[in-house]
C-alpha cells in the first residue's frame, strides 16, 4: 500500500461520496460497515469496554472514529491521505476523543500501545498483504480484543493479490494499489492463524433484515482475541464469522 503516493490517495478521496449529515435515525454519527445506507451492525460488533482504545487503519475522514469517540472511546486512526484527514476536524469540530494521524498503517501499528479493537472498513486491512497485516494486528490486540474488517466480495475464482487503479491527477498514469481478495473460507483460515496460538472458530449465519439480513450475535470466552470478517458489500448474502484463539 505504501507504493501509492499520498497525492494519489488524495485524488481518489475526491471521488468518494461524502458521508451524509445524518442517517435515517437522525444521528450525526454512526458506524458504517457497508455501502448500503442504514444497514449493517453498529459499534457493538467491536465489543469495546467503557473507554476502550480502538484503531482504524485507513480511517479516511474519520466518520466511524467520530462515532466511537462520542461513545467515550479513545478513537485512534491512521491514513495516507492528508486531504481526507483534514476533513475530520472540519466535519466533527465538537467531537472529543478522536485522534487521526497521517502515515502508513503497518509502521503506525508497530509503535502503538495495545488496542481493545482494530477495525478496517475498505481500508488498510483490505489493501495490505494479510500475511503481514494480520500478525501485526494480532500483536497489538489486548486479550479479549476484536479485529473486524469490511471489504468488497471477491469475484469467484479471482482470488489473492489483485490490482486497483488509483488516479494521480490530470494527464498522469494511475497508480496501482494492491488489494487482497479471498473467499470467506480462506479469510477464515488466515484469521485462525495470525500467530501460533490455540484456535477455535464460531460461525454465525446472517439473520433477518433488509436487504437479506445482518450478522447474528457473537460471543467469546474471557481472555480470547477475536477477529470478525465482514464482507462489506455482501454482508447480507454470506455468513459472517468470528474467529479467535
Amino acid at each position: 500500500m505504501t507504493e501509492v503516493p499520498n497525492v494519489a490517495w488524495d485524488a481518489y478521496a475526491a471521488t468518494e461520496p461524502q458521508r451524509r449529515v445524518t442517517n435515517a435515525s437522525g444521528e450525526r454519527t454512526w458506524c458504517d460497515w457497508t455501502r448500503y445506507p442504514d444497514h449493517g451492525p453498529g459499534a457493538e460488533l467491536l465489543s469495546l469496554p467503557p473507554g476502550g482504545r480502538v484503531l482504524d487503519p485507513g480511517c479516511g475522514s474519520g466518520g466511524n472514529l467520530a462515532h466511537l469517540a462520542t461513545l467515550g472511546m479513545e478513537a485512534v486512526g491512521v491514513d495516507l491521505s492528508p486531504a481526507r484527514l483534514r476533513e475530520a476536524p472540519e466535519r466533527w469540530p465538537d467531537v472529543e476523543g478522536m485522534s487521526p494521524h497521517c502515515g502508513d498503517a503497518l509502521a503506525f501499528l508497530a509503535v502503538q500501545e495495545p488496542f481493545d479493537a482494530v477495525y478496517s472498513v475498505f481500508g488498510a486491512a483490505y489493501l495490505t498483504d494479510p500475511h503481514t497485516m494480520l500478525p501485526a494486528v494480532h500483536a497489538r490486540l489486548r486479550p479479549g480484543g476484536v479485529f473486524a474488517q469490511s471489504q468488497r466480495p471477491a469475484v469467484e475464482g479471482c482470488y489473492g493479490c489483485r490490482a486497483s487503479y488509483i488516479p494521480r491527477g490530470p494527464g498522469e498514469e494511475p497508480a496501482v494499489a494492491r488489494r487482497w481478495d479471498h473467499a470467506p473460507d480462506e479469510w477464515g483460515r488466515m484469521l485462525r492463524h495470525p500467530a501460533p496460538t490455540r484456535q477455535r472458530q464460531d460461525r454465525h449465519p446472517a439473520g433477518a433484515g433488509a436487504p437479506g439480513g445482518e450478522p447474528g450475535p457473537r460471543g467469546r470466552r474471557a481472555g480470547e482475541r477475536a477477529a470478525v470478517a465482514v464482507p462489506g458489500l455482501h454482508l447480507t448474502s454470506r455468513d459472517a464469522a468470528l474467529w479467535g484463539p
